[in-house]
């Protein structure tokens, strides 16, 4: 497994874009020297707005500002929009810009789905929220419940330099003497370069980074997952958007509450794709069959990626608990032991399960039959089998393209354009 225990963290829990995208801006404004920034989603909508006009700022004080978008999950950018940042002096980098065929996007098992921010090398941000206006309550029905940590600390090094690594990883193939090359070398001085002095320690948490990728660290997240829930004596909360895991996970959650640990699931009651429900309905007479209590949240669409066990076990971060995140996505979650985090987080998810949540009953899945025995049979050896199967599908080769190449691909004129506060004209 990827990832080492880092001691001397503080964490600050933020839960949806009232809390996350404010204090993002505000780091984003106080940065000093460099802001990098990935993301799956960034919509041009008034949250991708500010966050454009937030990076703008910050490249035209000279501050070194990369940003890593999906090209899946980020596919309709306008010109303007991208030319705004890249004329102020933002490196904007696509991965895996795949051509559409037909009108349809093409590479839809190949995502960057990690939400990650390092603020001079001295803060950051994991989590599962993308910059998008369907984080925020006045969205309306639809708006996501979902959660990031902010961080400082030591293992804020450890993040800094994973994204680092990811943008050098991205030219393909390697090219030492690359442009981008040359200005990673000439960042100034962090607390992550092997020559300063290492971060102090800002809390008392205990913290690892983990990521999930197609080459060396392939189960690294699901593993820490499944460690967690084989140690759990008291209690287990999982709060998860997409829930169909594998064979080995769902056995530990069985396992778990059949020798009396409390354990929790808080999935989709209102989810923004009907298949989800359906994927994690086939699982529901195994797991209540077990104890495992099933509470669907109906409040609005369930966007979270947290858990937690017994006391001080907790994590957040972008990885679903679904085929895509746990064997095709690039992922990252952090994993913190400490008892307050754990509390508040529980807290939390408590207050979802009383106030928003409709707990499930064997009652309300009573079935019997046939039917219910070959759907059995099948979900269970496609649950022990798909992380195979899906071994065979193209891994990622991570490929980043900046933006203004792909602009120019489309024989968009970056050079006549200008921005003006903001806006390309």
């Amino acid at each position: 497994m990827n990832g080492r225990w880092v001691a001397g963290n503080r964490f600050t829990l933020l839960e949806n874009g009232e809390a996350f995208f404010p204090r993002v801006f505000e780091c984003i404004a106080a940065a000093g020297h460099e802001v990098l920034l990935e993301t799956f989603i960034l919509f041009e909508d008034k949250v991708g707005l500010a966050l454009q006009q937030a990076l703008i700022s910050a490249a035209r004080r000279g501050v070194q500002v990369d940003i890593t978008i999906d090209g899946y999950g980020s596919p309709d950018l306008s010109p303007a929009f991208i030319l705004g940042l890249t004329q102020a002096g933002v490196r904007v980098h696509v991965f895996d810009p795949s051509p559409r065929l037909w009108g349809y996007r093409t590479n839809l098992f190949r995502r960057m789905h990690r939400k990650i921010v390092v603020i001079d090398g001295k803060r950051a941000f994991v989590g599962g929220i993308n910059y998008s206006a369907d984080h925020l309550a006045d969205f309306g029905p639809e708006a996501k419940q979902d959660y990031a940590v902010e961080m400082e600390g030591p293992l804020v090094a450890e993040v800094h330099q994973f994204v680092l690594a990811q943008l050098l990883l991205g030219q393909q193939p390697p090219a030492p003497g690359s442009r981008l090359a040359r200005l990673l070398k000439r960042r100034p001085a962090t607390a992550t370069s092997p020559t300063s002095t290492p971060m102090p320690a800002a809390g008392p948490c205990d913290a690892l980074f983990v990521t999930r990728d197609n080459v060396n660290h392939r189960n690294d997240i699901e593993r820490h997952y499944r460690i967690a829930i084989r140690g759990a004596r008291r209690r287990v909360i999982i709060a998860n958007a997409y829930f169909f895991p594998g064979y080995r996970l769902l056995r530990q959650l069985r396992k778990a509450a059949r020798r009396g640990v409390d354990v929790h699931l808080i999935l989709q009651g209102e989810p923004d794709m009907p298949i989800v429900k359906i994927a994690a309905g086939l699982l529901y007479h195994h797991l209540l069959a077990a104890g495992v209590k099933i509470h669907e949240y109906h409040e609005r669409p369930l966007h979270g990626k947290v858990a937690l066990t017994d006391d001080e076990w907790s994590t957040i971060g972008s990885s679903n608990l679904d085929p895509l995140s746990l064997s095709l996505n690039l992922e990252a979650n952090i994993i913190i032991k400490d008892g307050a985090f754990n509390q508040h987080l529980g807290e939390h998810l408590e207050q979802l399960m009383q106030n928003s949540c409709t707990l499930i009953r064997a009652s309300d899945v009573a079935e019997t039959g046939l039917w219910v025995s070959l759907r059995s049979f099948f979900v269970f050896h496609l649950l022990r089998r798909y992380p195979a199967w899906f071994g065979w599908l193209p891994a990622h080769t991570p490929r980043l393209t900046l933006a203004e190449k792909l602009l120019g691909q489309t024989g968009v004129d970056t050079k006549v354009s200008h921005v003006n506060e903001g806006r390309v004209s």
